[in-house]
């Protein structure tokens, strides 16, 4: 049976993409099918359509990489979920598309209540974030932990699993609209570091002590400017590079704080201890349930518009989490 799909025949730009009916797969053993009713929009999505991945697909394939919907079929000895099922699936590829196969340990079933675009909005960002805060960082309750971009997809998870945390939470973000946002979600304080200067910032909102862990999904010169600033023993976590720019950080910075500089990737942590991360997402769940954290979708966007959702996380106009519909 045909179905829609996004297509990346080229390396290139969003504009490049293009959408077409391909025949729908099968699923193997060990394999589920879901019918995607949501897929999460990700920064990692835009780097891979470049090439500028640290995974490079053949091409041509399909965008995304986490999705929301319900089990179409199943195949030889699948036993964690039947078709009717609500699951939230992860894949390397494959997301931008009506439908998709996945490995049935990268499934998990959803709880009732939860939409859809919720739950696309929920594997990469949530999950990277808690696994970076809890098992990467040592996160401890009463702790001061800086997270910036925060307004964006990672970013605003980071802010919500902080407070879940019990940790004060100071965000920074690009703009005052951003900010917002990260109030809203319980930020303790912010920092505008479009228009305030950020080590000067930090320093009057800990009294000259630094944050204890600094979430960082932006790298550029904004890294060694809240590097400078880490209290002492403090980590920091190498989220991503949102700003287009890796960081050379000078290494005697670290050694003067007795300071961490801890890398994290959730997508092969996922494929190295599945059953670990599954625990995560079960943790995020309850977390869900209890009002404790709740991925802001700030927009979903048809099938035909999986472009336009690429080129705004690429400038920046995306607060929270995006999804594409592809049955829409």
């Amino acid at each position: 049976m045909p179905m829609k799909a996004v297509l990346c025949k080229q390396w290139g730009m969003p504009e490049d993409l293009v959408i077409e009916e391909v025949d729908a797969p099968e699923p193997g053993p060990g394999e589920v099918l879901v019918e995607v009713h949501a897929a999460g929009v990700n920064y990692p999505d835009t780097l891979i359509i470049q090439k500028k991945y640290q995974v490079t697909p053949k091409l041509p394939f399909t965008p995304g990489s986490e999705v929301a919907g319900v089990v179409k079929a199943v195949g030889e000895g699948v036993s964690v979920c039947k078709p009717g099922d609500r699951v939230i699936g992860s894949a390397n590829l494959g997301g931008y598309a009506q439908e998709i196969v996945v490995k049935a340990e990268r499934v998990i079933p959803i709880p009732e209540r939860m939409e859809f675009p919720v739950a696309a909005a929920f594997v990469l960002a949530y999950g990277t974030s808690l696994y970076a805060l809890k098992d990467r960082a040592g996160l401890a309750a009463g702790e001061t932990l800086l997270v910036l971009g925060a307004a964006g997809g990672v970013g605003i998870s980071a802010v919500e699993i902080g407070k879940a945390m019990g940790a004060r939470v100071i965000a920074a973000a690009s703009s005052e609209d951003k900010l917002a946002l990260c109030r809203e979600r319980g930020a303790d304080a912010t920092i505008d570091y479009g228009t305030e200067d950020l080590r000067k910032r930090i320093d009057a909102l800990t009294e000259g002590k630094g944050p204890d862990v600094i979430y960082d999904p932006v790298g550029g010169p904004l890294t060694e400017q809240a590097f400078r600033s880490i209290a002492w023993c403090g980590r920091l976590l190498v989220v991503g590079f949102a700003s287009g720019e890796i960081p050379r950080m000078p290494l005697n910075l670290p050694l003067l704080k007795n300071a961490s500089l801890v890398g994290l990737f959730w997508g092969a942590f996922m494929q190295r201890d599945p059953k670990g991360a599954h625990k995560h997402l079960r943790e995020l769940f309850e977390l869900y349930q209890s009002g404790k954290v709740h991925p802001p979708v700030t927009r979903a966007y048809p099938l035909a518009e999986a472009g336009q959702a690429l080129r705004d996380v690429i400038e920046r106009r995306v607060k929270g989490k995006i999804v594409i519909l592809p049955r829409a």
